[in-house]
């Protein structure tokens, strides 16, 4: 009795959140600081500087955007390195696409696993507000792996898992297998715009 009432309480409060969309976000003030943390694919790797999502997303919002995307970075370093980060630009929010490399490089799943659930938590300690883009793996479909999913459920945080696996498929927009083009990350950046404005944080 007390198992089934339990578990009628879970599947209430799921539907509750499938129906408002989601984890949402405070609304972000005008001259919010976002932090875009990330490796390649953050960076703009394919496309000039200034094509770069993070530079496209803040001309689309007004906002100060900063591009912290280091080439090649696995989510071992970047556990590392964002704490300095948070110090400095203290962002009241923090975008997290972030473990590709991992995925790339064979790495344990439970391993990224962890550094995400870390990255999410170390900005969330600085005060910052978080949101996730999950970066698929090396698999036929180019799907984003489950813990991507797994970490944003657990730690209630907006996540959109589905845009850069299309992104990705689609050979128009890249630049070489693993990179977007100007193109493609100009649709990353929207679909980040759409991401915050369906939680909130956005108008």
């Amino acid at each position: 009795m007390c198992v089934a009432f339990l578990r009628g309480i879970a599947f209430l409060l799921l539907a509750v959140l499938v129906g408002c969309g989601g984890p949402s976000l405070d609304p972000l003030p005008a001259d919010a600081t976002v932090l875009a943390f990330g490796d390649s694919l953050t960076y703009g790797t394919g496309a000039p500087r200034d094509a770069a999502y993070p530079v496209v997303l803040a001309r689309l919002t007004g906002l100060t955007v900063i591009n912290a995307g280091v080439p090649g970075e696995v989510s071992a370093a970047g556990r590392e390195r964002l704490p300095e980060l948070l110090e400095e630009h203290r962002p009241d929010l923090v975008l997290l696409v972030h473990g590709g490399n991992d995925t790339l490089r064979k790495l344990p799943p439970g391993e990224t696993r962890s550094n995400l659930h870390a990255m999410v938590e170390a900005g969330r300690s600085a005060g910052a507000q978080v949101a996730m883009l999950g970066v698929p793996g090396r698999s036929f479909t180019l799907s984003a792996p489950a813990f991507y999913e797994e970490v944003a459920e657990e730690l209630v945080v907006p996540i959109d898992s589905g845009t850069l696996p299309g992104l990705l498929r689609d050979r128009s927009l890249k630049s070489d297998p693993v990179h977007l083009n100007a193109a493609g990350y100009r649709r990353l950046a929207e679909a980040v715009q759409a991401l915050l404005v369906e939680a909130g944080a956005l108008p």
